[in-house]
């Protein structure tokens, strides 16, 4: 059985104990729900790819309480420092080469010479992060490959009895996961938009490198084709809505579906962001109760936070592998 701790001094208290034991512990961040584990602790990282039913060549962000924890793990150049000192806390995630004398385990960054990390905001994931005393690894705290979790609820519907605890951070705020931007000689490339834009970063890096290639080795968290995946077909940039299908709104609605979650009357970007997960477990479940066929989603613009809405909804319809939905 799960724990379900309150974001309180001793719910902290006891999530920072269950860490320090080689347990997991699930917490809520600004961005999405994190599965938490002792990144020193080589089989407590395992047990994160146990949980998820994650593929280990899928490396992990590893979660600290400030800059300098994150540059004791990492080799920091100038340009991460002037990353960190303007999107930190935040959901920034950075790769950067690992250095040599760090504590996080290899299995964290999946074998590679570079390690994901972030400086998480919320005062409750700080509280937790800072108390152990050492680097927590943290991907979502989901089934791999299914929707992420937004609040403590979603976290037990597909984690409950696999993990010693979740810490209750109430709903998150920006509801996508952290943007992940690599650093390299000749500059700055964007792996995964997220909750800081490509507007915002290039404004402190100049223009970003180009994509990388489709194909290329994943070489970060969030790079997988198939991710962030409803049971029912997703079909995207819908103009219309059929009659056995549910709709994810953004803006006005003209039909009257027999289901719908509008992510924003509105059409309010940080709202739909704050609402996609959410909505897509909505529509998913009670699709599936009503015998539904699929989710037909609107077109959302393609700027600002709505770069990191399209990642998600094009990943969660992107051709999945069976073992995506295995029990």
């Amino acid at each position: 059985m799960t724990e379900r701790l309150a974001a309180d001094p001793a719910g902290i208290s006891r999530g920072a104990f269950l860490l320090g034991s080689g347990r997991l512990v699930a917490f809520g961040t600004e961005t999405v729900y994190g599965l938490g584990a002792d990144a020193t602790d080589a089989d407590a990282v395992a047990a994160i790819f146990a949980a998820k039913r994650r593929p280990r060549h899928n490396p992990l962000i590893v979660h600290v309480p400030d800059a300098e924890a994150a540059f004791r793990e990492t080799e920091a150049s100038p340009l991460a420092r002037r990353l960190a000192e303007a999107f930190w806390p935040g959901p920034l995630t950075l790769v950067l080469p690992r250095r040599r004398d760090g504590r996080a385990c290899a299995l964290a960054a999946a074998g590679l010479p570079t390690l994901a990390v972030r400086v998480p905001a919320g005062v409750a994931a700080l509280a937790l992060l800072r108390e152990p005393g050492r680097p927590i690894a943290a991907p979502s705290a989901n089934p791999s490959g299914r929707i992420s979790p937004s609040t403590a609820a979603h976290v037990l519907a597909g984690l409950d009895g696999r993990i010693a605890a979740v810490l209750d951070c109430g709903a998150c705020a920006i509801g996508l996961e952290s943007t992940v931007l690599e650093l390299a000689d000749d500059g700055a490339r964007l792996l995964r938009p997220g909750g800081v834009t490509r507007e915002a970063i290039e404004r402190v890096t100049g223009p970003l490198l180009p994509p990388r290639q489709a194909g290329s080795a994943v070489n970060a968290p969030g790079q997988l084709a198939s991710h962030y995946a409803p049971v029912l077909p997703l079909r995207l940039d819908a103009e219309t809505c059929a009659a056995d299908e549910a709709l994810l709104a953004f803006g006005p609605v003209r039909a009257a579906p027999r289901l719908v979650w509008n992510l924003s009357p509105d059409g309010d970007l940080c709202e739909a962001a704050a609402r996609l997960f959410a909505g897509l477990r909505h529509l998913d479940e009670e699709g599936g109760r009503l015998g539904l066929s699929g989710i037909a989603a609107m077109p959302i613009p393609g700027h600002g936070v709505g770069l990191a809405i399209r990642d998600r909804l094009g990943r969660a319809a992107a051709p999945r592998p069976a073992a995506v939905f295995a029990a």
